[in-house]
């Protein structure tokens, strides 16, 4: 009877185990968040999007941060401070860097008129990349 309870003891550690392990290999495939010394890299597709990469390669340049801090909240309020006082012009979207989504936008970015198809498709493209990520991960491009 000892053996017999020691025995189903001993399975059931196992099987415990085994679970933790197979939920650490294959659970929740989703980033969550990064700790504050972790940076998540994005690399850039330059070909898809010339125009955009070319602006944010230039941005980056003239001293804009490379590195994006996921805030999506305050998006809208970043986008109104960022694009304050820039025209529209006819057939062009006004294209920020850094975008909106992160910390770092808003007032004082860099603007640059690129065409929809261009920008939007970059736009799309960046969101589908970063989807997982809470707010707060920190982002750098890269550019291929």
């Amino acid at each position: 009877m000892k053996i017999q309870k020691l025995l189903t003891s001993l399975i059931i550690v196992v099987l415990l185990a085994l679970g933790g392990y197979w939920y650490e290999q294959n659970g929740d495939p989703a980033p969550s968040s990064t700790s504050d010394s972790e940076v998540v890299q994005l690399i850039f597709p330059s070909d898809r999007y010339p125009e955009t990469a070319k602006h944010i390669q230039d941005a980056i340049a003239k001293g804009e941060s490379a590195t994006c801090t996921i805030n999506r909240e305050q998006a809208e309020e970043n986008r109104k401070e960022s694009l304050k006082g820039i025209p529209t012009k006819k057939g062009y979207d006004r294209d920020e860097w850094p975008m909106a989504m992160c910390d770092e936008g808003g007032e004082g970015a860099d603007i640059e008129y690129i065409t929809p198809k261009d920008n939007r498709g970059a736009g799309s493209w960046v969101g589908n990349q970063l989807e997982d990520y809470t707010n707060g991960t920190r982002v750098e491009f890269m550019f291929k």
